[in-house]
């Protein structure tokens, strides 16, 4: 696999871990089937890190939420996931049209791991070399009647602005109207509380690009219409979980989080809408 395909295995490892939890965030029952001695080899270094691992399993529940109600009127919603990874959603919740998009590598594993045939939902996984081939050559057989979701999750830190651009792009060219779910970190969230995590991911191959104070605005001049966005650490604690992970009292968690939320609203999921 590709350097970045290997952090793969680090979100994977905290869906694992959380489902094993007795109240799980995301009860991600699949996520242990991928996590193979080479898996649990890279996720080891990451499991002292209770921040974003608290985080990451909160991004991977807003966009459960947020998945989970477009399909409520809709069923025949087509749900695009452009650098799925190890994802399990379309296992996970009813309904909606899935397609699954990533690195060769990644998709012939999954497809090992988790087979298509045992997923309810109808479900199409598509290999793309993102460095030679287009998003619109992959996917031009989508049917562009249907209402589309796009997931982008835990990709956007690793690409320059340039690249973005030119994904956000490709996307509208052959989607002249979807929703886009992502998360987007700040670059003075990064100084101050991703430093750590990122160095072990750089020693797995990963590296993010350098951050900007306002990523929103690249979406914005792009003619995205932001809906709304969700800071991790402030659902992390409306769910429960950061004073349970990180063993602060409720009471002195909700007073950290007043002081810091300033801070800590850098990471967050948007919901975004182009039309």
């Amino acid at each position: 696999m590709n350097p970045i395909s290997n952090t793969a295995f680090y979100c994977c490892g905290v869906r694992m871990d959380d489902a094993k939890r007795n109240q799980p965030v995301c009860n991600d029952v699949y996520a242990d089937r991928f996590m193979d001695e080479r898996g649990m080899k890279i996720y080891e270094p990451f499991r002292s890190e209770k921040m974003p691992n608290i985080s990451n399993i909160t991004r991977c529940r807003i966009i459960d939420d947020y998945v989970s109600i477009e399909l409520t009127d809709n069923n025949s919603v087509n749900i695009i996931t452009i650098g799925a990874g190890f994802d399990t959603r379309p296992y996970r919740i009813t309904g909606g049209n899935w397609i699954e998009v990533d690195e060769p590598q990644i998709i012939s594993y999954k497809n090992k791991k988790l087979p298509i045939e045992e997923c309810k939902n109808p479900l199409r996984r598509i290999s793309i070399d993102f460095a030679s081939e287009t998003l619109a050559g992959k996917l031009e057989d989508v049917d562009k009647s249907l209402h589309t979701v796009i997931v982008i999750e835990g990709v956007f830190m690793y690409l320059d602005s340039g690249s973005i651009e030119n994904t956000l792009r490709e996307i509208q060219q052959m989607l002249p109207e979807h929703v886009l779910f992502c998360d987007l970190m700040t670059k003075n969230f990064f100084n101050k509380f991703a430093k750590s995590v990122h160095s072990k991911l750089v020693a797995t191959g990963g590296r993010f690009t350098d951050r900007i104070d306002n990523p929103e605005k690249i979406f914005i001049l792009n003619k995205y219409k932001l809906i709304e966005r969700v800071p991790m650490f402030n659902r992390a604690g409306e769910l429960g979980i950061l004073w349970d992970e990180v063993k602060i009292p409720a009471l002195a968690a909700r007073l950290m989080l007043n002081l810091f939320m300033k801070d800590l609203s850098g990471y967050s999921v948007h919901h975004f809408r182009y039309s």
